[in-house]
């Protein structure tokens, strides 16, 4: 019997393997890194241990530290989690050897399928059907082809190569992306299938020889390769339901596989499937599965790393529908770009469970931030995961997006208004997806907010701002907030914020009511009425429709959450301070990162788009281009250099 579990991970994952823990009376223990001292999943588990350091390789990825936390802390049970060292074969066997009980597949499992060239020849021998396969790039004069990291998973080192022209390059980046993640560079080649869709079957086997199938899960909404959007069950014909079924158990039989695993297939258009890979741990999505079959996955991951026998022996019956989206810290709308700062305000409406199971439809929450967690750059970029269940697809999906669409996420750039646009989306309704949906949609990158709607928010802010300084206000506080001796005179704010600055002028009268009102992006403004003016909140009268606005200040941030979307203002001071002018054509660093290759040197002349050097940040390769044609006038980062925010990495100087 396991009495004391070590999680040896961070983040969500770790919470949700606690809950878990919690319930069946097992005691926890957590291993962090620095910048993770403070974070939930530390505070939660009965013992803590440090890991000095924040990069992954040392602390996450450290065997032996890990150990050793089990031993200081008497755990005699370890979890991997997902991620980090979850699929690597030498920590499982270390684990084993150290005396400790190990909750996952023995060693030998994950080794078979940790090299993906090796086991697509030993389950091709097993009857999985497979797509062809080369390791040599000369051999390729078929395109598009998919370049693809043969150890770990979650995207990284995966490229789409359309043409020869791109080949080397998407080898040698998916490479070095591979090997930073995973410790592995090796990558192979296979046929890329446009319009296929991204399917996969929950497995889970015992030390009785039993290995069932869970159901199949729809995971085609991807972006950079990583799941976006999960469901299960899957919308598919019975007949290929079954062919996954089938094909799923034959590969977890091949290796005698224990515990929790997933089977990933793609499927193409013409109803044919091909073995993707195979995963030996607890997959990012398994909620979706265990919402729709009432099982707790983490609970029977425990029970067979017992000994104990699986006590589902055949594919369970699905009930309702269950749909996830991960909630993620990045900006879509600038090629996904990893976000970083404080999250002031975290809060989903409506969410009736977390980490476990819904009694009736409405929303789980798996998050590993709360109010006033602190993102960084060196971990992935996931915030949480939303779990939404009802009994079809329909009010899964519109409850998922209802829910999101009124979260107040405040303080870090989010992606959740693509996910409420996809969520949304007629053909997303059709079920008519696949793994390219997102680039054949722009439409669904638009904010929620529309841009005409921008100077009610500003005046929404202004007005709440206003609002809180007569509340705070030592003397004449029962003044009407913006009332002026001077009437003629309007109050005047400007704010930076989507697409630019903003400038909102406001007068007030006597009794407090708007007299009139003005904005800088132009345009006729709306009949406005102010119905409630408070610190929080404001509520306006629109041409006489009644709208009402969450207001939350964080020093010079405003976040404003209204009935069409949210946005984030910053006031800018009255009297600015002088700045330092950028020399023209210099490249900045949008985020704080690692420059793992610098392709150019000073003096060299480039064209616009060509690459001129990469950084890494939250595990993923991020290009930086040149914006026109030029010549490279400075270059003040190296290979391996660490740069902030801000940061000038290049400077061209334009044709």
């Amino acid at each position: 019997m396991i009495s004391r579990l070590l999680v040896a991970n961070r983040g969500e994952i770790a919470r949700r393997v606690f809950a878990t823990c919690r319930a069946l009376g097992v005691g926890t223990v957590a291993v962090h890194a620095d910048a993770d001292a403070d974070a939930p999943f530390v505070a939660e588990a009965d013992h803590a241990v440090r890991l000095p350091g924040n990069t992954p390789v040392e602390t996450y990825l450290r065997i032996d530290l890990i150990l050793d936390a089990a031993r200081r802390t008497g755990a005699d049970a370890v979890h991997p989690g997902y991620g980090f060292l979850a699929e690597n074969a030498e920590f499982a066997a270390a684990v084993a050897d150290a005396g400790l009980t190990w909750v996952g597949p023995p060693a030998r499992a994950i080794a078979a399928m940790g090299d993906k060239m090796a086991a697509k020849a030993l389950l091709a021998e097993a009857g999985v059907p497979m797509l062809p396969t080369r390791t040599d790039a000369d051999e390729i004069t078929d395109f598009p082809v998919l370049v693809k990291a043969s150890a770990g998973g979650g995207g990284r080192g995966m490229r789409i190569v359309r043409d020869a022209a791109g080949l080397a390059e998407a080898v040698a980046s998916a490479r070095r992306e591979a090997a930073g993640a995973f410790g592995d560079g090796t990558v192979f080649i296979e046929r890329y299938v446009e319009r296929g869709r991204h399917v996969e079957v929950q497995i889970f086997g015992d030390t009785h020889g039993t290995v069932a199938a869970l159901g199949v899960r729809e995971c085609s909404i991807q972006r950079r390769h990583q799941k976006l959007v999960e469901e299960a069950p899957g919308v598919l014909p019975a007949e290929v339901r079954e062919r996954l079924h089938e094909a799923a158990v034959a590969a977890g039989r091949a290796v005698d596989y224990v515990g929790a695993g997933t089977v990933e297939f793609l499927l193409a258009p013409d109803g044919e499937i091909y073995f993707l890979e195979m995963n030996t741990r607890l997959q990012v999505e398994h909620p979706v599965t265990e919402l729709t079959t009432g099982l707790d996955l983490v609970r029977l991951q425990l029970l067979v790393a017992e000994g104990e026998p699986l006590p589902v022996a055949a594919t369970p019956p699905a009930q309702g529908h269950a749909m996830e989206v991960r909630l993620c810290a990045e900006d879509p709308a600038q090629g996904y770009r990893p976000a970083t700062g404080t999250l002031h305000r975290f809060a989903l409406p409506g969410v009736t469970a977390g980490f476990g199971p819904l009694t009736g439809p409405g929303l789980r929450l798996d998050s590993g931030v709360v109010d006033g967690s602190v993102v960084g750059v060196h971990y992935d970029s996931m915030l949480a995961k939303v779990i939404a269940w009802a009994p079809t697809r329909t009010e899964a999906a519109r409850a998922l997006a209802g829910a999101l669409a009124r979260a107040e996420l405040h303080g870090v750039t989010t992606n959740r208004d693509l996910l409420v646009r996809v969520l949304r989306s007629p053909e997303f309704a059709a079920v008519d997806i696949d793994t390219g949906f997102l680039d054949r949609h722009p439409e669904v990158f638009a904010p929620l907010l529309p841009a005409d709607q921008l100077p009610l928010v500003a005046l929404a802010a202004a007005l709440a701002t206003a609002a809180a300084r007569r509340a705070a206000a030592p003397v004449l506080a029962g003044l009407p907030s913006g009332w002026r001796n001077v009437p003629a005179f309007p109050q005047v704010t400007r704010y930076a914020g989507p697409g630019g600055e903003i400038e909102v002028r406001y007068r007030l009268d006597r009794s407090g009511s708007l007299a009139e009102w003005s904005a800088s992006t132009g345009g006729p403004a709306p009949v406005v009425s102010l119905i409630r003016a408070a610190p929080d909140r404001v509520v306006l009268d629109v041409d006489g429709v009644r709208r009402g606005y969450r207001v939350h200040r964080v020093g010079s941030d405003v976040f404003v959450d209204g009935p069409d979307g949210a946005a984030s203002l910053t006031e800018l001071p009255r009297f600015p301070d002088p700045t330092v002018e950028l020399a023209a054509g210099s490249l900045v660093a949008p985020l704080p990162g690692a420059v793992t290759r610098v392709h150019v040197e000073v003096g060299q002349r480039v064209a616009a788009g060509d690459l001129l050097l990469t950084l890494e940040a939250m595990k993923l390769e991020h290009p930086v281009l040149a914006p026109a044609d030029g010549v490279v006038a400075e270059l003040p980062v190296a290979t391996g250099g660490q740069v902030d925010t801000g940061a000038v990495l290049a400077v061209v100087n334009p044709e």
